[in-house]
C-alpha cells in the first residue's frame, strides 16, 4: 500500500532527495546529482491495489454473489488506500504530520456583556443625593456643602451653599454660593453660544449689583473679566458657557457662569443655568461649577453626563 524504502524527491524541497523509510520520512537529504542513473525521482505513490474482478455471465445465483462480494471487496481496499494515502504530509519543521481537517472554532467571544442596570425609580424631590428641576426634565447633583434652597423668594434658585452671612453692603443676608436653573423664554434664540453670551451680563449684576428686591449687597460691580468660556457637554447635549470675573465695590467679589444647552423634554426648549460664587477662602471651590455641571442628568436617566467639552476646566 505505502512505496518501498528509497530515495524521493523532497515534497517541501523538490531540488533534493529525502529518504523515505517506508512509512514515514527520514531527516536524510542528497543532492540529486548523488543519484545513480537508474534511480527513480518519483514521489511516493500510493496506488490502491485493484482487485480482479471475476466476469459474470449476467445470470443470478453464485456468480452474482461472487461479483458483488469481489465489488465490496474493492470498494473496502479503495478506500483504505484514500486514508492512508492522506497520512504522510509534510510539516513546516520537517517531519512527517498527519493532514487532519482544522477544527472549526468560534470567533465570537463568550463571555456575555453585562446588561445596563435599571433604575428602580426616577429622583425625587427626597433623594439626598440630587437636586430635581421638573420644569426642565434635569437633575442637579448634590455635592458636600450645598443644601436645597431653604427661605428664598426666588422659585429658579436649585441649590445654595449652606448658612448664610451679613452682606458686606446693604443690609440683608447672603450666601457664597448659587445655582439657578431657568427656561429661556425672552427670545426664540437655539444657539447655545448666543444665549450664554448674552445672558452673563444679566447673571453677573442680577448676583453681584443689585437683586431683585433692589438692594445692593456688595455695593455693585467695579469691573469684570472673562475667565473661561466654550462648548460643554450637559446631560448629553452640548451646549455653551461663559464665565466673569466679577470685583465689587463692597467684598471679594465672586465668579458667575451662564450655561446654555438644550432641554431633553418638550419641544427641546433652551435651558439657562447660572452659577455665582464669591470669591476668597469663605466661598465655595471653583471646581465646584464643572462637578455640577458634569452630574447634571435628564430625569430618570442616570447613565448620561458629560461628553464632549465635560473636561473643561476653569482658568483663574
Amino acid at each position: 500500500m505505502t512505496p518501498p524504502p528509497g530515495w524521493y524527491r523532497d515534497p517541501s524541497a523538490p531540488h533534493v532527495e529525502r529518504w523515505w523509510d517506508g512509512t514515514a520520512w527520514t531527516e536524510h537529504r542528497r543532492s540529486p546529482e548523488a543519484a545513480t542513473p537508474q534511480q527513480s525521482y518519483a514521489q511516493p505513490q500510493f496506488t490502491p491495489l485493484t482487485p480482479t474482478v471475476p466476469l459474470g455471465t449476467g445470470g443470478s445465483g453464485g456468480s452474482g454473489r461472487a461479483k458483488a462480494i469481489a465489488l465490496t471487496a474493492a470498494a473496502v481496499v479503495l478506500v483504505a488506500a484514500i486514508v492512508t494515502g492522506a497520512v504522510v504530509l509534510r510539516g513546516d519543521d520537517g517531519d512527517p504530520q498527519t493532514q487532519t481537517a482544522p477544527t472549526p472554532t468560534s470567533s465570537a467571544p463568550t463571555s456575555a456583556e453585562p446588561s445596563p442596570s435599571e433604575s428602580s425609580s426616577e429622583p425625587s424631590a427626597d433623594d439626598p443625593s440630587v437636586v430635581v428641576d421638573e420644569l426642565n426634565g434635569i437633575t442637579l447633583p448634590l455635592l458636600d456643602g450645598w443644601a436645597r434652597p431653604q427661605s428664598v423668594t426666588e422659585t429658579d434658585i436649585m441649590m445654595t451653599t449652606s448658612g448664610t452671612y451679613d452682606c458686606p453692603g446693604d443690609d440683608g443676608l447672603c450666601r457664597h454660593g448659587t445655582v439657578i436653573s431657568r427656561t429661556v423664554t425672552s427670545n426664540d434664540e437655539k444657539s447655545p453660544e448666543t444665549l450664554a453670551k448674552d445672558d452673563i451680563s444679566e447673571a453677573a449684576d442680577r448676583a453681584y449689583d443689585r437683586n431683585k428686591v433692589n438692594q445692593r449687597p456688595f455695593h455693585g460691580i467695579t469691573s469684570h473679566e472673562v475667565v473661561e468660556q466654550g462648548s460643554v457637554a450637559v446631560a448629553g447635549r452640548t451646549g455653551y458657557f461663559v464665565r466673569w470675573r466679577v470685583r465689587t465695590e463692597a467684598g471679594p467679589g465672586g465668579y458667575v457662569q451662564s450655561m446654555a444647552f438644550p432641554s431633553s423634554v418638550g419641544s427641546e426648549s433652551m435651558v439657562m443655568v447660572r452659577y455665582a460664587f464669591d470669591a476668597g477662602e469663605e466661598g465655595p471651590p471653583l471646581a465646584d461649577m464643572d462637578r455640577i455641571t458634569k452630574g447634571i442628568r435628564p430625569v430618570g436617566d442616570e447613565g448620561t453626563g458629560g461628553g464632549v467639552g465635560s473636561g473643561i476646566g476653569p482658568t483663574q
